[in-house]
């Protein structure tokens, strides 16, 4: 860890993009027909990963907006997110894009400053917004009577506004020792020096958090599992009884009438009387054990959703800081192709939430096929 500065090119622990110099690349190497093709292929994949990144997380902010239906405190997290994912896509992504493809930094160091800021806040704040989401989900599940009294958008705004200052809380103290160089910039990472500040960066950004998701996403799935098996084994409540009686005479007519019974009868049951008086059908269900397994039903769906995200996100963000922890100990394991695909995996995360939202919440889906429709209609 302490060479880690001396590393030639040397990874940055911090630098969420890219954290390697390209000053030993040859520029001959790079002009060959070859690697021209190779650097098409890539300038392409990473071009259509930003536009949809952009796109589905642009979707998901326009679905929330015109459905006044998911206008709640927890679509609110939602939508920060899908705006924390938009930034990343519109303001990190293009430029970490041209910098992998060029092999070298050509926009100079104030855009580097602006680019690094970028990636360590929105990247961070993204990270920071599932454990807000989780957290929400936490309470909802574990206090839902109290809860459902403090969720709102106040709320929900404040606990936005504390991951964001979390998140330039840990990109801001580079820029308080950076030096300007004289030179041309021709890479831009964090200094690396302050090992100090590399710890308290990397697990503030990735590990605690991840730590904390793990915890948070536990107790939800141990305490709706209680929930589950606990309206399994209720006993019924009221039950909606409804009654329709038909009768041959002429002079008859066909009448309707609802009941409450607070028995445990079967689920239902037909009479029939003499066929000089009628019939009589009589249908009998469980109006709130049918209520208690729609709500059980969203909860293994939502505590399914969570896990989803929960799983995407590790898979994302994960190979990459555990090879950017790596390479200061065995430089010789630092390869910059394997160091790239691990930063655009983690890239790759903000363009999973939106899609794992929108497939798995069926209000996300109609309000999203209403505004496809809206749109259609309106071209």
């Amino acid at each position: 860890m302490e060479d880690a500065s001396q590393l030639r090119p040397a990874p940055e622990l911090l630098n969420i993009s890219r954290n390697y110099t390209h000053a030993n690349l040859t520029p001959g190497a790079a002009g060959s027909d070859g690697n021209v093709a190779v650097q098409a292929g890539v300038a392409v994949t990473l071009a259509l990963i930003t536009f949809a990144t952009t796109l589905s997380n642009a979707f998901v902010i326009a679905t929330i907006y015109q459905s006044r239906k998911l206008h709640t405190p927890a679509n609110f997290l939602i939508a920060s997110l899908a705006v924390t994912d938009l930034l990343v896509s519109i303001l990190v992504m293009p430029i970490s894009a041209l910098y992998t493809v060029s092999q070298t930094w050509t926009l100079g160091q104030v855009m580097c400053d602006i680019w690094l800021s970028s990636d360590i806040t929105c990247c961070t704040a993204s990270i920071l917004h599932l454990c807000v989401i989780a957290l929400d989900r936490y309470w909802a599940i574990t206090d839902a009577v109290e809860y459902s009294k403090k969720r709102t958008p106040a709320r929900a705004a404040g606990m936005i506004a504390t991951a964001w200052v979390i998140a330039i809380s840990i990109s801001l103290p580079p820029f308080f020792w950076r030096q300007v160089k004289a030179e041309e910039v021709t890479s831009c990472n964090v200094n690396s020096d302050h090992i100090f500040y590399t710890i308290y960066s990397t697990f503030g950004a990735f590990y605690i958090p991840t730590l904390l998701l793990i915890a948070l996403y536990g107790r939800i799935y141990v305490e709706a599992r209680k929930r589950i098996l606990k309206q399994s084994h209720n006993k019924p409540g009221k039950r909606l009884t409804s009654a329709h009686l038909i009768t041959n005479s002429p002079g008859s007519v066909a009448s309707t009438t609802s009941l409450n019974y607070g028995t445990n009868d079967s689920s239902s049951c037909d009479t029939t009387s003499s066929p000089n008086i009628g019939q009589v059908k009589v249908t009998v269900s469980d109006a709130l054990l049918e209520k208690k397994r729609i709500s059980a039903a969203r909860e293994r769906k939502a505590t399914k959703t969570l896990g989803i995200i929960l799983g995407a996100y590790i898979v994302c963000w994960l190979p990459f800081f555990i090879y950017t922890l790596l390479v200061p100990v065995c430089p010789s394991c630092f390869y910059p192709e394997l160091f790239d695909s691990f930063t655009w995996l983690g890239y790759l995360n903000s363009l999973i939430n939106p899609i794992i939202y929108t497939m798995s919440n069926e209000d996300f889906k109609q309000a999203f096929h209403k505004l496809i429709r809206f749109k259609c209609c309106r071209a």
